[in-house]
């Protein structure tokens, strides 16, 4: 199978997470729900742990891997904060914007070159964002402002700029150190665990407060989540390990398209027809910038 099929795949599955996460994330905290859901995530993540061959493992690609699980976590937290505290068709949009704050960082720290169709797919991405933002009766850079006065836009930045570095740190860890699928999603999720437990203990008082849920239709739905993250994350790091990262983020970003589409309906979203354009434009951007 090549690696389109794994990138849709995971594109699919993340879709749905996303759906139920916000479903969740209105009953629960954020850092709640992260810490529940890696413990779940350990226990999914044993068949592959089963079937690593431990002699391709070494002290220096675990650490890698242990340095990005790092990174990885406030990634995910701040996208669970984003989620909970935004609009699902607000939110998900934004955070497609990885590939085009790649491209823009590069031309301005290290003189990338952009071409014609770069440029065109970065007016795709800030048009695509300025609708997703506009308000009736707006000035004409209103819509930008929210990103430096809003603190729930401030994670979607901070998980943006995460993301495009674990993103990059895949591709090495997968390739130039050679880490099996297997043991890269196994030993990810322990050190997840192990990571929104330190956090856990850093900001929550009573951890067994925490892991407290009375409903049991929120515990299904988080086991329900840990098993499409799994699935998602694990076709996504195959997918990876074929295919350049940047060609594997813009087809996973057809997720956000959907969950757009079907969350904003389900959770009786306003303007949503508007919202679906723009994340359409912003989805074009992406895979524009990537050819």
């Amino acid at each position: 199978m090549n690696w389109f099929f794994f990138a849709i795949t995971s594109a699919t599955f993340s879709a749905a997470a996303a759906l139920f996460q916000k479903r969740i994330l209105n009953n629960i905290e954020a850092l709640d729900f992260s810490l529940i859901l890696s413990f779940i995530n350990v226990i999914l993540s044993i068949p592959f742990l089963i079937n690593v061959d431990y002699s391709t493992l070494s002290s220096q690609n675990l650490l890698v891997l242990y340095f990005k699980s790092i990174l990885g976590c406030f990634a995910f937290l701040s996208v669970m904060l984003a989620i909970k505290n935004l609009e699902i068709s607000k939110a998900l949009p934004l955070l497609a914007l990885t590939p085009g704050l790649v491209a823009i960082f590069a031309f301005i720290f290290i003189h990338d070159s952009l071409s014609l169709i770069q440029v065109g797919a970065i007016i795709f991405l800030l048009i695509g964002t300025y609708i997703l933002e506009a308000k009736s009766g707006q000035k004409l850079f209103d819509p930008f402002k929210v990103f430096v006065k809003s603190k729930s836009h401030h994670y979607v930045i901070f998980a943006l700029l995460l993301f495009t570095a674990t993103s990059i740190i895949d591709r090495l860890l997968l390739n130039r150190y050679n880490l099996p699928p297997n043991a890269f999603i196994g030993f990810q999720h322990i050190f997840f665990a192990f990571n929104f437990f330190v956090i856990s203990l850093l900001f929550k008082k009573d951890i067994k407060k925490s892991l407290k849920i009375n409903s049991g239709m929120i515990w299904l739905l988080i086991i329900l989540v840990s098993i499409l993250t799994v699935v998602y994350r694990y076709t996504e790091i195959i997918a990876v390990k074929i295919a350049p990262v940047a060609m594997v983020l813009s087809v996973k970003r057809i997720s956000v398209f959907f969950a757009v589409l079907i969350g904003g309906k389900i959770f009786k979203e306003k303007n949503l027809l508007v919202k679906a354009f723009a994340t359409a434009l912003i989805i074009v951007g992406v895979f524009l910038i990537t050819r």
